[in-house]
């Protein structure tokens, strides 16, 4: 009797013991998981700043020194993160200006942009078409109006070239502007997303991206992030 009751002791013991080294086991995948996700993050965050062949960069990732902060009067703070740039939440319009000389025509504008909080546009690019100008519009109207404000007087929400898109906070997209006689095509995630041909209807921009001309970057009471902001001209 002595013996069987140390018998089902020790197996008794042995069983736990296998459970807890499950246990850790378990935890430790987990922490291992986290780990990665982690480190992804980091270097999605810390990714090394990369014009390409033949471009130039806007942005420097330390400096806002060819950049001025847009005074729309009601914007929120903007200041540089991690090597990236932030747009911070404003009762309207945050931006900056682009300082030094731009082309008008023949030119390709390349970034990433994200949306950090909020729920309209995290990038509203306002550039130049000959002396014409435009304002690409990423995530407006609600977070998901994508398109060209404005053709003929009619806003991005308006004319042909608005589309609705998906974006989630805090992923990057990468943006792709081109800008030729013909017209104007935009990428996003390196789909052709907008392809605009230009006609006798006037391109111009709202009133409330005026201050944005010739070349600026806004967001519309929402917290962007901006990052390999590059111009190459064709």
């Amino acid at each position: 009797y002595f013996f069987g009751r140390n018998s089902v002791c020790i197996s008794f013991t042995q069983e736990k013991t296998l459970r807890i080294v499950k246990m850790h086991k378990l935890a430790l995948f987990f922490l291992i998981i986290l780990a990665a996700v982690f480190s992804a993050n980091c270097q999605q965050n810390t990714k090394p700043y990369n014009c390409g062949e033949n471009a130039i960069p806007l942005f420097d990732g330390k400096s806002l020194d060819a950049w001025e902060i847009t005074q729309f009067g009601p914007q929120g703070d903007v200041y540089i993160k991690d090597k990236f740039l932030v747009l911070g939440t404003g009762d309207g319009c945050t931006g900056v200006t682009y300082k030094n000389e731009f082309p008008k025509m023949n030119y390709v504008v390349t970034l990433e942009a994200k949306r950090i909080n909020g729920t309209d546009f995290f990038c509203g690019m306002t550039f130049p078409f000959n002396d014409e100008f435009a304002t690409l519009i990423i995530g407006g109207w609600g977070g998901t109006v994508v398109g060209l404000s404005c053709i003929d007087g009619l806003d991005a929400s308006q004319n042909e070239t608005g589309q609705f898109k998906r974006f989630d906070k805090n992923i990057w997209y990468s943006i792709k502007l081109e800008v030729k006689p013909e017209g104007v095509k935009v990428w996003i995630e390196n789909m052709l997303t907008i392809d605009f041909l230009k006609d006798e209807r006037p391109l111009s921009v709202r009133s409330e991206v005026l201050l944005s001309r010739p070349f600026g970057i806004t967001s519309w009471k929402t917290t962007a992030g901006l990052r390999n902001i590059c111009l190459r001209k064709l």
